[in-house]
């Protein structure tokens, strides 16, 4: 029976983890209440720069739905803030004045980003990066602001910084040191990171101070103290956090820069504790999660009666979760007296290592470039591992091959999940006692992989190891808005005549009424497969890339590719490439693998312009549709040639441009077994013979390179035409959205699709079913992008999704 109350004040992944383990423990001994501030269930903050990535949706990112509060009686206000803690009468008083009662009380309400206090900090477009709220403002900015300035070079404003230049911005990083991250890196890597983000788009001012933000209501400009400018219309406030402590210090409880806690996370008042940001120890406070975590344990331990040690502080640990920049750095990373390094740089792989020893023991360690040896280094520092015996090359080289080692040979006592602090041992005993058999289930039971997520490739690898060809992947739908799959969704959607994708989302009960950037271009492909007629293609569900005509790049710039039938061009057309390309001064043209120019590094603003001005189509280098065809000269030039693969090329381009398919759809015609356009290695690749035409479906030259397989050979041009019709409809009907045709011949079996393809009733059906959808793809003013003047702005002004 629940006897006691516990009140715990912030839902974030702090408090709310102390509130799960106290549930492993006990799940009887209190009546929780939670009681938060912002309008969500709790959620991993951590993954914010994968939303502003576009890497996961919000939905994603929610660790603790509704009904996991319900499942466990916990009361989550999370409506009505809490104001006051009243510690002489053991209650809490919300902002409506309601009066909460508890026996025991957890402050766990974290830090908030620090806004420099400057003239023009309150300004419309100045914005911090610490929630949902700030993520999805961010966002949403970008949809019309060109210029970001991200003030502060730390782990939080490069995340953001590479976020905004996803979102098509053009972006400054402005530092007050002499280089990045300066508390977790030492100065050499902090200058290869810098190097390394400004080859993805990002531009930095090092050593600036900002004095003020320029602007009437709205950003329109920082200043900096030695009086230089810069332009921008948005500003990321990045310079640190603050932990929230403005109510315990209204209660009278101990505060310093965080709330005081002793070692059993106890305030100064009795049955009050804080945990998390918020909370000081030793005379630190802490932003990472690992440390979080260590202190909501202990806490656990100390709320349910168990014997514990109380909380020792901790060795933290950081890596940045921006692709292609490899970090990690952990302990002291400052030489000092007592301090000595040793380090190693690799120029030609860009990799860079550096160990801080002290009485012959690691205590501090920095890596980039190559981080595959962080859990042997930081083993050494944890363990205080004597390294005596190593001499400095020793050293370095040893880890080296270490870093080999299989997680199978790990002690039980390594780390596999840093952020959680989860164990091999601990996880192997899970997998045994709960007979877990997949990653998701080890996450759910032990909280290994559900902060960053970097280590779910070891989880996946020790599973294997323990049980072997048992593991399963976890069953999924399409996203994490709903449980179902495609084949059960296109089934409703024919079953209930469903037509827009706000039918689909309230009908099949999503869990976002509006979807996510995942499923709402599937469900928008399935729609427009499904009923080409009824369904009005939704341009908001679409991709940015198709929606502006152009493939976002690194730097957050566009390309511009025009088409060019079968690879074909005139003069005229070459002429105003060249004159756009000169005006616009674009910074590379190229002829790309498909055989078309490329024009590269175009700003989004400049887009609808160049487009005018080149009066062409665009080749779709970017959609998930038939592409562009790819042709040798064929014939009519070359003495091999047997038949007209241009003309050929130019005819099927024509006959199915435009079309939407789950994927990519590449295809080569070559006009001898030569192949000189690869034909072998395409979705749909035709080889010609003396007396006709050889055709093989379902390669693919990409990561995984698949070997496309012979279908038939036919005598006629129109009989090739014909059957590359009939693939891409039964492609389009029965792919699932983003799967390559080579995974789905595999999947639904190369005989049966050639069983399919051969039949010529069903082959008849297939295009006819195809010709209903390319009437309903040609009266598609999306199609062409000057048909509409009105349109074509609104195309092009509409940010990303």
């Amino acid at each position: 029976m629940r006897t006691e109350q516990l009140l715990l004040i912030g839902n974030g992944m702090a408090g709310v983890r102390t509130i799960e383990a106290i549930l492993e423990r006990n799940s009887t001994k209190y009546e929780i209440t939670i009681v938060g501030e912002e309008p969500y269930t709790n959620y991993n903050r951590i993954m914010l720069s994968h939303v502003l990535q576009n890497k996961m949706t919000v939905d994603e990112i929610i660790t603790h739905p509704m009904q996991w509060y319900k499942d466990n009686d916990i009361q989550l206000i999370h409506h009505d803030p809490a104001a006051r803690i009243d510690t002489d009468n053991k209650r809490v008083i919300t902002a409506s004045g309601v009066c909460i009662p508890y026996n025991k009380c957890i402050i766990a309400t974290g830090s908030r980003s620090f806004i420099l206090p400057i003239e023009g900090a309150q300004l419309q477009g100045v914005v911090g990066f610490r929630t949902i709220d700030d993520t999805m403002q961010m966002i949403e900015q970008a949809k019309s602001c060109k210029r970001a300035a991200v003030i502060g070079g730390g782990l939080l404003g490069l995340e953001a910084a590479k976020g905004l230049i996803d979102q098509g911005m053009e972006v400054t990083v402005v530092h007050l040191e002499k280089w990045l991250m300066e508390t977790q890196l030492n100065e050499q890597a902090g200058q290869l990171l810098k190097k390394d983000l400004e080859q993805q788009g990002i531009q930095f001012l090092m050593e600036k101070k900002t004095a003020r933000i320029r602007g009437t209501t709205k950003v329109e400009a920082l200043e900096f103290s030695d009086g230089t400018v810069l332009e921008a219309d948005l500003v990321v406030m990045s310079v640190g956090i603050r932990p929230v402590t403005g109510m315990a210090k209204e209660a009278g409880l101990h505060v310093e820069r965080g709330i005081v806690v002793d070692d059993f996370m106890a305030t100064s008042a009795e049955g009050v504790y804080a945990v998390g940001e918020c909370a000081e120890h030793n005379q630190m406070t802490y932003g990472l999660v690992a440390p979080l975590y260590e202190q909501a344990n202990v806490l656990a331990d100390v709320l349910t009666g168990r014997v514990t040690e109380g909380y020792r502080g901790s060795t933290v640990s950081t890596s940045l979760k921006v692709s292609g920049c490899d970090l990690f750095s952990a302990g002291i990373i400052h030489e000092r007296d007592d301090i000595k390094a040793i380090e190693a740089y690799n120029g030609l792989a860009n990799s860079y290592k550096k160990l801080f020893i002290q009485n012959n023991k690691v205590v501090g360690i920095v890596l980039y470039g190559d981080t595959t040896e962080e859990n042997r280094y930081y083993k050494m520092l944890r363990d205080k591992v004597d390294i005596t015996t190593l001499n400095p090359v020793t050293l370095l080289a040893s880890a080296c091959g270490e870093a080999s080692i299989s997680v199978a040979n790990w002690d039980d006592a390594d780390t596999v999940c840093g952020c959680n602090g989860v164990t091999k041992g601990t996880i192997v005993q899970a997998i045994h006692t709960q007979q877990l058999t997949s990653v998701a289930e080890v996450t759910r039971c032990t909280k290994a992989g559900n902060s960053c997520g970097k280590c779910k490739s070891t989880i996946s690898e020790l599973l294997t190891h323990v049980i072997g060809d048992k593991v399963t992947a976890a069953p999924t739908g399409i996203c994490a808005c709903t449980h179902l799959t495609r084949d059960e969704i296109v089934l409703q959607i024919h079953e209930k005549g469903l037509t827009t994708t706000k039918e689909v989302f309230q009908a099949l009960h999503f869990r976002n009424a509006e979807g996510c950037s995942k499923c709402r271009p599937a469900i928008n492909f399935y729609l427009h497969v499904t009923f080409p007629r009824e369904h009005t293609d939704e341009k908001e569900s679409r991709f940015v890339n198709e929606r502006m005509h152009g493939n976002i790049q690194k730097d957050g710039r566009f390309s511009v590719i025009p088409r060019m039938r079968g690879g074909q061009t005139t003069a005229q057309q070459l002429l105003k490439i060249a004159q756009v390309a000169d005006k616009y001064k674009v910074p590379l043209v190229k002829i790309t693998g498909s055989q078309r120019i490329g024009l590269f590094g175009v700003k989004k603003e400049d887009l609808p312009d160049m487009w005018e001005e080149l009066d062409m189509t665009s080749a779709s280098a970017y959609a998930k549709a038939v592409r562009s065809v790819k042709t040798c000269v064929g014939a009519n030039f070359c003495r091999f040639g047997t038949q007209d693969s241009m003309g050929l090329g130019i005819k099927l381009e024509e006959r199915f441009e435009y079309i939407d398919t789950p994927h990519k759809f590449k295809m080569g015609i070559s006009a001898c077994p030569r192949s000189c356009v690869e034909s072998g290695v395409k979705d749909f690749g035709v080889i010609g013979l003396e007396n006709g035409f050889q055709i093989f479906i379902g390669g693919n030259g990409g990561t995984e390179i698949k070997e496309a397989q012979l279908l038939t050979t036919v005598e006629t041009e129109q009989e090739v035409i014909d059957l590359c019709g009939a693939m891409i409809q039964y492609y389009r009907k029965t792919g699932i959205y983003t799967e390559r045709t080579a995974p789905w011949v595999e999947r639904l079996g190369f005989e049966h699709i050639k069983s399919v393809l051969l039949d010529q009733e069903q082959c008849n059906s297939l295009l006819a079913e195809l010709e209903e959808a390319v009437a309903g793809k040609r009266n598609d003013p999306w199609t062409t992008i000057r048909e509409n003047e009105s349109m074509e702005k609104e195309l092009f002004t509409v940010g990303r999704g």
